[in-house]
Protein backbone atom coordinates (compact mmCIF):
# COMPACT_ATOMS: atom_id res chain seq x y z
CA UNK A 1 0.00 0.00 0.00
CA UNK A 2 2.82 2.62 1.11
CA UNK A 3 4.88 1.96 -2.12
CA UNK A 4 0.86 2.64 -3.92
CA UNK A 5 0.61 5.91 -2.72
CA UNK A 6 4.16 6.81 -3.32
CA UNK A 7 3.53 5.87 -7.17
CA UNK A 8 0.42 8.01 -6.98
CA UNK A 9 2.19 11.05 -5.35
CA UNK A 10 5.06 11.01 -7.92
CA UNK A 11 2.22 10.37 -10.81
CA UNK A 12 0.66 13.43 -9.53
CA UNK A 13 3.85 15.56 -9.22
CA UNK A 14 4.23 14.87 -13.06
CA UNK A 15 0.85 15.34 -14.46
CA UNK A 16 -1.31 16.96 -11.34
CA UNK A 17 -4.51 15.65 -12.37
CA UNK A 18 -5.27 12.03 -13.25
CA UNK A 19 -8.47 9.71 -14.05
CA UNK A 20 -9.05 7.17 -11.26
CA UNK A 21 -9.36 4.60 -14.00
CA UNK A 22 -5.64 5.53 -15.49
CA UNK A 23 -4.59 5.23 -12.02
CA UNK A 24 -5.89 1.53 -11.64
CA UNK A 25 -4.04 0.75 -14.87
CA UNK A 26 -0.83 2.01 -13.97
CA UNK A 27 -0.87 0.30 -10.24
CA UNK A 28 -2.63 -2.70 -11.48
CA UNK A 29 -5.26 -3.02 -9.33
CA UNK A 30 -9.17 -2.43 -9.40
CA UNK A 31 -10.75 0.74 -9.50
CA UNK A 32 -12.15 0.70 -5.51
CA UNK A 33 -8.28 -0.08 -4.26
CA UNK A 34 -7.28 2.73 -5.72
CA UNK A 35 -10.39 4.88 -4.27
CA UNK A 36 -9.31 3.54 -0.94
CA UNK A 37 -5.87 4.77 -1.79
CA UNK A 38 -7.13 7.85 -2.59
CA UNK A 39 -9.14 8.56 0.55
CA UNK A 40 -6.07 7.72 3.30
CA UNK A 41 -3.72 10.65 0.86
CA UNK A 42 -6.83 13.18 0.88
CA UNK A 43 -7.17 12.35 4.61
CA UNK A 44 -3.57 13.73 4.69
CA UNK A 45 -3.92 16.77 2.67
CA UNK A 46 -1.75 15.39 0.23
CA UNK A 47 -4.20 15.03 -2.54
CA UNK A 48 -7.65 16.30 -3.89
CA UNK A 49 -10.39 14.06 -4.83
CA UNK A 50 -12.77 15.14 -7.40
CA UNK A 51 -15.64 13.09 -9.64
CA UNK A 52 -12.97 10.47 -11.36
CA UNK A 53 -9.89 12.08 -10.70
CA UNK A 54 -7.51 12.99 -8.59
CA UNK A 55 -5.69 15.84 -8.34
CA UNK A 56 -3.20 18.26 -7.01
CA UNK A 57 -3.72 21.41 -8.03
CA UNK A 58 -5.69 22.45 -5.68
CA UNK A 59 -3.92 21.26 -2.72
CA UNK A 60 -2.25 23.70 -0.25
CA UNK A 61 1.50 24.93 -0.96
CA UNK A 62 3.17 22.19 1.92
CA UNK A 63 1.30 19.22 0.25
CA UNK A 64 1.76 20.04 -2.78
CA UNK A 65 4.88 20.16 -2.16
CA UNK A 66 5.10 16.98 -0.48
CA UNK A 67 4.07 14.88 -3.69
CA UNK A 68 7.43 16.22 -5.88
CA UNK A 69 10.04 13.31 -4.96
CA UNK A 70 8.33 11.91 -2.25
CA UNK A 71 10.13 8.69 -2.29
CA UNK A 72 12.83 10.35 -1.66
CA UNK A 73 11.70 12.40 1.46
CA UNK A 74 10.10 9.60 2.68
CA UNK A 75 13.53 8.44 3.32
CA UNK A 76 14.91 11.59 4.49
CA UNK A 77 12.59 11.86 6.85
CA UNK A 78 13.06 7.95 8.28
CA UNK A 79 17.03 8.45 8.28
CA UNK A 80 16.45 11.90 10.47
CA UNK A 81 14.30 9.60 12.71
CA UNK A 82 16.76 7.77 13.97
CA UNK A 83 18.75 10.04 15.26
CA UNK A 84 15.71 11.09 17.68
CA UNK A 85 15.86 9.12 20.79
CA UNK A 86 12.62 8.67 23.32
CA UNK A 87 11.84 11.08 25.62
CA UNK A 88 13.51 13.97 23.73
CA UNK A 89 11.59 17.23 22.68
CA UNK A 90 12.50 18.31 19.24
CA UNK A 91 11.61 21.46 17.16
CA UNK A 92 10.31 21.18 13.58
CA UNK A 93 9.90 24.18 11.34
CA UNK A 94 7.53 23.86 7.83
CA UNK A 95 8.47 21.97 5.16
CA UNK A 96 7.58 18.78 3.14
CA UNK A 97 10.62 16.60 4.55
CA UNK A 98 9.95 17.73 8.39
CA UNK A 99 6.43 16.80 7.81
CA UNK A 100 7.13 13.23 6.66
CA UNK A 101 9.75 13.22 10.02
CA UNK A 102 6.91 14.37 12.25
CA UNK A 103 4.72 11.45 10.45
CA UNK A 104 7.66 9.07 10.98
CA UNK A 105 8.49 10.16 14.57
CA UNK A 106 4.74 10.22 15.64
CA UNK A 107 4.33 6.39 14.20
CA UNK A 108 7.82 5.40 15.64
CA UNK A 109 8.24 6.82 18.82
CA UNK A 110 6.13 6.21 21.71
CA UNK A 111 7.53 9.83 23.54
CA UNK A 112 8.57 12.13 21.68
CA UNK A 113 7.32 15.68 21.52
CA UNK A 114 7.05 17.96 18.68
CA UNK A 115 6.75 21.45 18.83
CA UNK A 116 6.38 23.39 16.10
CA UNK A 117 4.81 26.37 14.24
CA UNK A 118 3.08 24.51 11.22
CA UNK A 119 -0.44 24.08 11.08
CA UNK A 120 0.05 21.68 8.65
CA UNK A 121 2.18 19.49 10.33
CA UNK A 122 -0.15 19.27 13.61
CA UNK A 123 -2.94 18.86 11.51
CA UNK A 124 -1.00 16.08 9.32
CA UNK A 125 -0.16 13.93 12.61
CA UNK A 126 -3.18 14.17 14.23
CA UNK A 127 -4.29 10.67 13.41
CA UNK A 128 -1.31 8.87 14.77
CA UNK A 129 -0.71 6.60 17.48
CA UNK A 130 1.94 8.17 19.59
CA UNK A 131 1.79 11.80 18.23
CA UNK A 132 2.85 14.12 21.02
CA UNK A 133 2.64 17.84 19.33
CA UNK A 134 2.51 21.42 20.90
CA UNK A 135 1.55 23.93 18.00
CA UNK A 136 3.29 27.64 18.76
CA UNK A 137 1.19 30.73 18.49
CA UNK A 138 1.79 33.92 16.08
CA UNK A 139 0.75 35.65 13.14
CA UNK A 140 -0.62 32.86 10.77
CA UNK A 141 0.34 32.94 7.08
CA UNK A 142 -2.30 31.11 5.43
CA UNK A 143 -0.31 30.10 1.91
CA UNK A 144 2.59 27.59 4.06
CA UNK A 145 0.38 27.23 7.06
CA UNK A 146 2.62 28.69 9.26
CA UNK A 147 2.75 30.85 12.57
CA UNK A 148 5.67 33.37 12.62
CA UNK A 149 7.16 36.86 14.37
CA UNK A 150 7.82 38.27 17.89
CA UNK A 151 4.46 35.88 18.93
CA UNK A 152 5.88 32.47 18.08
CA UNK A 153 9.29 33.17 19.38
CA UNK A 154 7.50 33.86 22.28
CA UNK A 155 5.98 30.96 22.82
CA UNK A 156 8.89 28.96 21.98
CA UNK A 157 11.12 30.41 24.70
CA UNK A 158 9.57 28.16 27.14
CA UNK A 159 10.81 25.32 25.36
CA UNK A 160 14.18 23.76 25.20
CA UNK A 161 14.92 21.12 22.41
CA UNK A 162 17.17 18.70 21.91
CA UNK A 163 16.92 18.88 17.66
CA UNK A 164 15.93 21.36 15.23
CA UNK A 165 15.05 20.41 12.54
CA UNK A 166 14.22 22.88 9.41
CA UNK A 167 13.61 22.93 5.64
CA UNK A 168 15.23 25.15 3.45
CA UNK A 169 14.82 26.38 0.11
CA UNK A 170 18.70 26.90 -0.87
CA UNK A 171 21.99 26.90 -0.67
CA UNK A 172 24.87 28.97 -1.48
CA UNK A 173 28.53 28.66 -0.54
CA UNK A 174 28.87 32.67 0.45
CA UNK A 175 24.92 32.63 2.54
CA UNK A 176 24.62 29.16 3.58
CA UNK A 177 21.15 28.38 4.07
CA UNK A 178 18.18 30.19 2.25
CA UNK A 179 14.41 30.68 2.63
CA UNK A 180 12.20 32.63 0.17
CA UNK A 181 10.15 34.37 3.16
CA UNK A 182 11.78 37.00 5.00
CA UNK A 183 9.54 36.54 8.57
CA UNK A 184 10.23 32.68 8.30
CA UNK A 185 13.35 33.08 8.01
CA UNK A 186 13.72 35.27 11.24
CA UNK A 187 11.65 33.45 12.79
CA UNK A 188 13.84 30.28 12.18
CA UNK A 189 16.85 32.11 13.45
CA UNK A 190 15.42 33.14 16.71
CA UNK A 191 13.84 29.07 17.34
CA UNK A 192 17.39 27.99 16.76
CA UNK A 193 18.00 29.86 20.29
CA UNK A 194 15.90 27.10 21.86
CA UNK A 195 17.80 23.99 20.67
CA UNK A 196 21.09 21.96 21.11
CA UNK A 197 21.57 20.78 17.76
CA UNK A 198 20.09 22.36 14.56
CA UNK A 199 19.43 19.69 11.47
CA UNK A 200 18.67 20.25 7.72
CA UNK A 201 16.11 18.35 5.99
CA UNK A 202 16.19 18.78 2.42
CA UNK A 203 16.37 16.98 -1.42
CA UNK A 204 19.47 17.61 -3.36
CA UNK A 205 18.19 19.92 -5.86
CA UNK A 206 18.01 22.66 -3.32
CA UNK A 207 21.40 22.88 -3.23
CA UNK A 208 21.24 23.95 -6.95
CA UNK A 209 18.79 27.07 -6.12
CA UNK A 210 19.10 30.47 -4.12
CA UNK A 211 16.61 31.35 -2.16
CA UNK A 212 15.12 35.19 -1.73
CA UNK A 213 16.78 35.59 1.92
CA UNK A 214 19.55 34.07 4.18
CA UNK A 215 18.08 31.37 6.62
CA UNK A 216 20.88 30.44 8.66
CA UNK A 217 24.65 30.35 8.27
CA UNK A 218 26.36 27.04 7.63
CA UNK A 219 28.20 27.15 11.09
CA UNK A 220 25.08 26.93 12.76
CA UNK A 221 24.20 23.83 11.48
CA UNK A 222 25.36 20.20 12.95
CA UNK A 223 23.89 17.92 10.31
CA UNK A 224 22.36 18.14 6.65
CA UNK A 225 20.12 15.06 5.47
CA UNK A 226 19.46 14.54 1.64
CA UNK A 227 20.03 12.07 -1.21
CA UNK A 228 22.37 11.01 -2.81
CA UNK A 229 22.70 13.60 -6.18
CA UNK A 230 24.01 16.17 -3.81
CA UNK A 231 26.65 18.16 -6.21
CA UNK A 232 30.17 17.02 -4.94
CA UNK A 233 31.25 20.82 -4.28
CA UNK A 234 28.61 20.94 -2.56
CA UNK A 235 28.93 18.54 0.13
CA UNK A 236 32.63 18.82 0.36
CA UNK A 237 31.71 22.62 1.63
CA UNK A 238 29.73 21.71 3.97
CA UNK A 239 31.98 19.26 5.27
CA UNK A 240 34.34 21.31 5.45
CA UNK A 241 32.39 23.23 7.19
CA UNK A 242 32.32 20.02 10.36
CA UNK A 243 28.67 19.31 9.11
CA UNK A 244 28.02 15.62 9.42
CA UNK A 245 25.70 15.28 5.76
CA UNK A 246 24.08 11.83 5.58
CA UNK A 247 22.88 10.83 2.12
CA UNK A 248 19.92 8.50 1.13
CA UNK A 249 19.69 7.09 -1.96
CA UNK A 250 17.75 8.29 -4.73
CA UNK A 251 16.80 5.87 -7.06
CA UNK A 252 13.45 3.55 -6.20
CA UNK A 253 15.50 0.26 -6.56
Amino acid sequence: MINRHTRILEALAKKQRIEVAALAAMLDVSQVTVRKDLDQLEERGLIRREHGFASIDTVDDVGKRLAYNYHIKQRIAAVAAKSVEEGETVLLESGSCCALLAEELANTKRNVTIVTNSAFIANHIRHAPHGKIVLLGGYYQAGSQVTVGPITCKCAEVFFADKFFIGVDGFTEKYGFTGKDHLRAQTVRELTKQARHVLVLTDSEKFSHQGVVGLLAAEVVSMVYTDDNIPPEKEAFLVEKNITVHKVRSNED
